[in-house]
């Protein structure tokens, strides 16, 4: 039989210890794919659960702690799966703890995912999250927008701040083709961790890639988009609004080959 989990740390979590959590909007996470029980940009989601713990706790737990509560947890299933760590205090979302009270590790398992295939299509909507640098919970806003895209006929929702930039989608990053180099949008934007392992991995490939401000009036002049997020380096857009995007094979090619020359790593 099939296992998956949530633990505390490293061992089965408990209704009451669960209560808090359930009922609670502060706290983050990060959220992987474990293949052959291995990760791709593991560094990156220590990282990520490092700096947003200080960020919101002023504090973080040891890497080697979190490395062991994921260790158990992925040992306690399939090879292949979805695993989601998240991060919170004990004593309370609207208590402001001090500098003894250590943020605590909630780990949950799940089936193996692997993302739609596409193409798709995003509606562009105004939206900017709060604390955009950190992956937080209780983004009712963007699920929100997600069924409101889905109700008009979209796929999924790209987000335009105040500036007119488009940032990010709901649950993913974007990333767009000239033809020749990558382009990442230059805006408030959550930098995923499958963001950060193509970026490196494209440089290491000899890749050219920029930053720069992509507006909608920018979209008909480009070679390709696509979505990425912890289940695929590249998923295919193929409208933005009302703007067709062109089929980029060449460059979807390109960032899977990035991502599979990124070696996984065990926790």
């Amino acid at each position: 039989m099939t296992a998956y989990v949530v633990h505390r740390q490293d061992r089965p979590a408990t209704a009451a210890e669960l209560t808090p959590l359930a009922f609670a909007g502060y706290a983050h996470f990060t959220a992987m794919q474990v293949r052959d029980g291995r990760v791709r940009g593991l560094d990156l989601h220590l990282e990520r659960l490092r700096s947003a713990s200080v960020e919101l706790f002023g504090r973080a737990l040891p890497d080697e702690r979190v490395r062991t509560a994921l260790r158990t947890a992925i040992a306690a299933g399939p090879a292949d799966l979805s695993l989601t760590a998240t991060v919170y205090s004990p004593a309370g979302e609207f208590v402001v703890a001090g500098e003894d009270v250590e943020p605590d590790l909630l780990v949950r398992t799940a089936v193996a995912a692997a993302g739609p295939a596409g193409p798709l299509t995003l509606a562009v909507v105004e939206h900017e999250r709060d604390l955009p640098s950190i992956k937080h919970v209780g983004e009712v806003g963007k699920t929100y927008l997600l069924r409101q895209a889905a109700a008009r006929g979209f796929d999924d929702a790209a987000f335009l701040d105040r500036r007119g930039r488009l940032s990010e989608g709901t649950i993913w990053n974007l990333a767009f083709w000239d033809g020749a180099e990558v382009i990442w949008p230059d805006a408030a934007l959550l930098t995923g961790t499958t963001m950060g392992v193509v970026r490196r991995q494209l440089d290491r490939l000899g890749v050219g890639q920029r930053v720069q401000q992509i507006t909608p009036a920018d979209l008909p002049a480009l070679a390709g988009a696509v979505v990425m997020n912890s289940w695929t380096p590249g998923v295919p857009v193929h409208r933005i609004g009302s703007t067709s995007l062109p089929a980029a094979p060449v460059f979807l090619d390109l960032l899977h080959r990035a991502w599979r020359a990124e070696s996984p790593a065990a926790p």
